[in-house]
């Protein structure tokens, strides 16, 4: 069990100032020191989410047209159906034992990731995590942005099909995106900025909604697909041919294991961002079980069944759920269906790539850049990258991927090596927020230099692996560059500048 030493809390204790936010009210000290500390970092008064809540996050982080796409494109790899579906399985299973190993610390002291990494990289030395963490979502809401753009094209197309020339990059667009999809774009970025401006209660209750919501649209379309298809005998599980049998079929499989791995890494290493509102741990935990295990397998099989029954009833296989809505006869049900998949999309992109920036950025000048101001800087920065070109293929999904786990999995090993190994599951909440070089997690300056050396020997090995190595051994750039840092940081323990290693509560 986690020990969490929260020095002069007690009556006798400096005095401590709630300040209610945006991100939830804070707690702050009077000995806290401000470049360390806003009222969005500090350790939380009141940790009110159930299971329930974190069930409808992992809802809403599947139930994306980007974790539908992604599944289906796995099918590129030449795998059959149900080799598919394992690989998906166990990938999610790894996923969410080590979402409660991240969550965990966070839980414990009501404070979000970047201020958790403090205890293995310093007072200083977090910013790393912190900025690399949201540089990679910022590339991920743009990516999740775009995706739920292009169901609001199809639904402009579905009820104004003149405009169908102005879809056409060709004909009118610029920078890789058309006019159309331009004015999508725009419109799914404020309307994403709207409800984060919000604050996080109003986040939680808008996730609350996405995930079942999908569901209802998701079997209502696989019942629909598989009755127009003459039923499930005339439906193929398979969605492309076969190429692998035998140990060959299984060595795919762990790539795609891996791959499945990857796709979640971004919202798994800064998980402690939601389980710092947790109730107890056993609310995180239940609410992952339900929300990974159990529902990401409902979610797989519905993914399978609706994307085979589209090759008998539309004569070829679509694996994007909005452009199979879209051919739909009925205009009310395509446009409901549009609908649902945007908002499902504004919802796992906020959750997974908002909010995680929101704290990262903020982490950097806490005096500057509030919660909110962060998330606004990685809004604007989404556009800037143009993210229809990174998400435009299998390939490049892949490739996508494996990139960014290469920079996600070293931070990942190194937080997890300190927290379970290095200091046993210690943490001095007030040192997080102090300058004093006494302090338990000042180091050198403020930086740990064992933790940042690890997470860049790592990440270079990784990103290596992904740009010279074939496609297979770049699947695994999240568990090399975690693999790689988690055990260079323990070997190097010993190393770490006092009083790291040895913290007394």
């Amino acid at each position: 069990m986690t020990e969490v030493a929260r020095a002069g809390a007690g009556p006798a204790g400096p005095h401590i100032t709630a300040v209610s936010n945006a991100a939830g009210a804070g707690l702050v000290k009077d000995g806290y020191d401000p470049r360390l500390t806003n009222s969005d970092l500090a350790p939380l008064e009141r940790q009110g989410w159930t299971s329930y809540n974190f069930f409808a996050f992992w809802m809403s982080d599947v139930h994306s047209v980007g974790g539908y796409v992604t599944a289906g494109s796995l099918f590129a790899l030449g795998l059959a159906a149900w080799q598919v579906l394992v690989a998906l399985l166990v990938g999610i299973v790894i996923v969410y034992f080590l979402c409660n190993l991240v969550a965990r610390p966070s839980q414990e002291t009501g404070v979000p990731y970047p201020v958790v990494s403090r205890v293995a990289f310093g007072v200083r030395g977090a910013n790393v995590p912190a900025v690399v963490r949201g540089l990679i979502a910022v590339a991920w809401y743009g990516i999740q942005t775009f995706l739920a753009s292009n169901a609001l094209v199809l639904l402009a197309l579905k009820i104004e099909p003149g405009w169908a020339p102005y879809a056409q990059v060709a004909q009118h667009g610029f920078l890789g995106l058309s006019t159309l999809g331009w004015a999508a774009f725009g419109t799914m970025w404020v309307l994403q900025a709207l409800v984060f401006w919000r604050g996080m209660d109003a986040i939680r209750k808008f996730i609350d909604f996405c995930g079942p919501a999908v569901y209802v649209v998701m079997f209502a379309l696989a019942a629909y697909l598989i009755t127009e298809a003459g039923g499930f005998s005339n439906v193929s599980l398979n969605l492309g041919s076969i190429e692998h049998s035998g140990l060959g079929a299984l060595g795919v499989m762990v790539s795609a294991v891996a791959l499945v791995v990857s796709y979640f890494s971004g919202p798994m290493l800064n998980y402690g961002d939601f389980a710092r509102y947790g109730r107890s741990m056993a609310a995180v935990r239940k609410g992952n079980f339900l929300g990974l295990p159990v529902n990401f397998l409902v979610f797989a099989v519905l993914c399978v069944l609706t994307a085979s029954a589209t090759v008998p009833v539309y004569g070829e296989l679509i694996t994007d759920p909005v452009e199979t809505v879209y051919r739909l006869d009925n205009i009310t049900v395509a446009v409901l269906g549009c609908l649902t998949f945007m908002v499902a999309t504004i919802g796992i992109n906020i959750v997974a790539n908002f909010v995680s920036p929101a704290f990262d950025f903020s982490h950097v000048a806490p005096q500057k850049i509030s919660w909110r101001t962060g998330g606004m800087i990685a809004a604007v920065g989404s556009v800037l990258i143009t993210p229809w070109n990174l998400y435009s293929s299998p390939e490049t999904i892949h490739y996508t991927l494996d990139t960014l786990g290469a920079f996600i999995g070293p931070l990942y090993g190194v937080l997890i090596a300190d927290h379970y190994l290095v200091k046993k599951q210690q943490i001095r909440v007030d040192d997080l927020f102090t300058m004093d070089p006494s302090g338990a997690y000042h180091y050198v300056k403020g930086w740990n230099p064992v933790a940042v050396g690890a997470t860049a020997v790592g990440a270079v090995v990784a990103i290596c692996v992904v740009f010279f190595a074939g496609a297979t051994a770049a699947s695994f750039s999240w568990f090399i560059g975690a693999g790689l840092a988690f055990g260079l940081y323990v070997a190097l323990k010993n190393s770490i500048p006092a009083p790291a290693v040895d913290v007394r509560g």
